[in-house]
């Protein structure tokens, strides 16, 4: 099994570096999501002058959460920015996201 992402399926098996674990527990801190799924996408990059050796810089967060409801897209993912700054400030270099 490839690297994927992390997510609330126990059944799962997944393989995560540091980056993206310290990504999920800021996530689940900040909204306690009903479901959130990391994918490091890194290795899609490869060789990109933006795509550091060693992965970890290029990630798509799947989140859904009760404190994310009745926000505007906009607003949902300036939260989830918020809470991923240091991160974003660092070793991400993009982050895609599905909010709902």
């Amino acid at each position: 099994m490839g690297l994927k992402g992390l997510s609330g399926n126990k059944q799962e098996v997944q393989l995560a570096g540091k980056v993206q674990m310290r990504m999920e527990n800021k996530l689940r801190s900040a909204f306690a999501p009903r479901q959130l799924t990391i994918t490091d996408e890194s290795a899609l990059h490869a060789g990109h002058a933006s795509a550091p050796e060693g992965g970890e810089s290029h990630f798509h967060v799947e989140i859904s959460a009760e404190a994310l409801d009745g926000l505007s897209r906009v607003d949902r993912q300036r939260a989830v920015n918020k809470v991923l700054a240091d991160e974003l400030a660092g070793p991400v270099h993009a982050l895609r996201m599905t909010v709902r």
